[in-house]
């Protein structure tokens, strides 16, 4: 893990993918040939903090608390521009422009992006809550995404308000979004 003392709030993010095939079906050899080296990028990549692997593993891809046949990515980075950039201006763009081949398309919200504590590793589970709420509710200081994001201040004072006031405040977007928020795999 990459510490930063200079961000008193790191972005978590999470993403879900639910497979077309299974992880070891010749139609997905190219997405599971491209996890090394795009997992290898996003260590090295500016901002990046911490990533999921399962114990004893490189990746996450086997742990499956999302069903059966949906991965999970979670990771946190330093700032929400350090994820845009490893998302969008890295090799992993790759895996985003060839992710129809390999998993289904989502009716729902399937990134979720959230500030936490620098120095804390969220759980999988307080992910997918985030996740949850961000279906449930819509964006919010709480759980956002790229178009509709928020700043780790704003958080902060989401924190210090009752949860009525939470779904009340407008959406704020910081990044411009490529098709979407799809921060895949």
């Amino acid at each position: 893990m990459t510490a930063s003392v200079a961000h008193a709030a790191h972005l978590a993010q999470l993403n879900v993918a639910t497979l077309r095939h299974p992880l070891d079906d010749p139609r997905l050899a190219p997405f599971v040939e491209m996890l090394e080296p795009v997992n290898a990028a996003a260590d090295a990549a500016p901002g990046f903090v911490w990533r999921l692997v399962e114990e004893g593993a490189a990746d996450a891809t086997e742990l499956r608390p999302a069903g059966e046949d949906v991965i999970v990515n979670l990771t946190v980075w330093e700032t929400q521009e350090a994820l845009w950039d490893f998302t969008y201006r890295s090799g992993h763009l790759e895996v985003m422009r060839r992710r129809r081949e390999w998993f289904e398309r989502h009716v729902e919200a399937h990134l979720v992006l959230w500030w936490v504590p620098a120095g804390h590793i969220p759980s999988v589970n307080e992910a997918l809550e985030r996740l949850a709420d961000l279906r449930a509710h819509g964006p919010s200081p709480y759980a956002f995404t790229f178009a509709s994001s928020y700043t780790a201040a704003e958080a902060a004072q989401h924190l210090r308000t009752p949860p009525p006031a939470r779904r009340e405040q407008p959406a704020r977007s910081a990044l411009p979004t490529p098709a979407g928020d799809t921060a895949a795999v």
